[in-house]
């Protein structure tokens, strides 16, 4: 294994001048910062990670907070897990996975010790406890989700309420009239998980403005459960003929349910989802969806940290527009 001190023979200098080049503790001559460079590369040599904590004040390793709470989709979660930890090892960045419930004390346990140099949140809630603390830290953070308010915070995610506009309205369009929100588990809306109530806020605000007849109807999120909200859904809503869902693991398991009750797709009912385009795509008639960009959201979210690491001012505010592309599942509303 290469060490310091054959960098320093091989650039003709002395070992603590190698580790000042590294550091940037001390000035050193661009001419001698040239051949230490050069001599790291021709060795191969990379400074043990807990040296250049030290010698930087800085660990290189970010934390993602990712607390798996009750109906929570792990495989969504994973694909932002993912995204983040491959950005940040383009930027050198190791991430440190925080699943527990991490509230204000798990993050002022992680943030008081010199274990990572930034944070990320998700999981956000309307109301989030975290706040607080995450507007008083010494170490800059990013939330993937948007609180109630969100002013001193840096904050990036899909715009869940104009997702739940989008399939409103594009059901609208199509002549449907009367619609129904297949939402999250009840305890992601008891927790006001905010990605959530975002679509709920967007879904009622669209079906009102256009004068729809709509419910909204939270779901566990088991396969099933398919065929038991199905049949509440055109019991209480006979007249339905549009859905929309927010509920990944439920979404070809309720395409089934409703034609095993009777309803053609999208002959007699359209259906709209918001998840990962690759679910979308996969079911046995491929649904039109609003794209979920868990990669983009992840890679950015790295981006906007790095950006704050290095003293970049950054925006509070990042909100993807909603994507939507029609498939299948979609067509006009069959006349009476």
């Amino acid at each position: 294994m290469v060490k310091i001190t054959d960098v320093a023979r091989h650039a003709g200098v002395s070992p603590s001048t190698v580790s000042y080049a590294l550091s940037g503790k001390r000035p050193i001559s661009e001419e001698t910062r040239q051949r230490v460079e050069a001599a790291i590369r021709e060795l191969g040599y990379r400074p043990h990670a807990g040296a250049r904590a030290l010698a930087s004040s800085r660990s290189n390793v970010l934390a993602l907070v990712v607390p798996l709470r009750a109906g929570i989709h792990v495989p969504v979660v994973m694909q932002f897990a993912v995204s983040v930890v491959t950005t940040a090892r383009r930027y050198d960045h190791d991430v440190l996975l925080l699943t527990q419930e991490e509230g204000e004390e798990g993050l002022r346990r992680v943030a008081d010790t010199a274990l990572v140099d930034a944070l990320i949140v998700m999981d956000v809630q309307l109301h989030d406890p975290r706040l607080p603390l995450l507007r008083a830290l010494d170490r800059p953070s990013v939330m993937i989700g948007f609180p109630a308010s969100h002013a001193g915070l840096t904050c990036i995610d899909l715009d869940f309420k104009a997702a739940g506009e989008a399939c409103v309205e594009q059901l609208a369009r199509l002549g449907h009239r009367v619609l129904a929100l297949v939402g999250s588990p009840p305890e992601v809306y008891v927790r006001q998980t905010a990605f959530a109530q975002r679509v709920v806020q967007g879904f009622t605000a669209a079906a009102d403005r256009a004068g729809l007849a709509s419910a909204v109807h939270p779901c566990e999120a088991a396969p099933s459960a398919a065929r038991r909200i199905a049949e509440q859904l055109l019991c209480e809503q006979p007249a339905l003929t549009g859905v929309v869902v927010h509920n990944e693991p439920l979404l070809e398991p309720l395409v089934d349910a409703f034609e095993q009750l009777g309803l053609r797709v999208p002959g007699d009912l359209s259906v709209t989802a918001i998840c990962p385009d690759e679910l979308a795509e996969s079911v046995r008639i491929p649904v039109t969806s609003v794209a979920l960009p868990s990669g983009e959201i992840g890679t950015r979210a790295v981006e906007l940290l790095m950006q704050k690491l290095g003293g970049t001012e950054v925006p509070e505010a990042t909100l993807l527009a909603p994507r939507m592309t029609e498939r299948a599942s979609t067509a006009p509303r069959a006349l009476p």
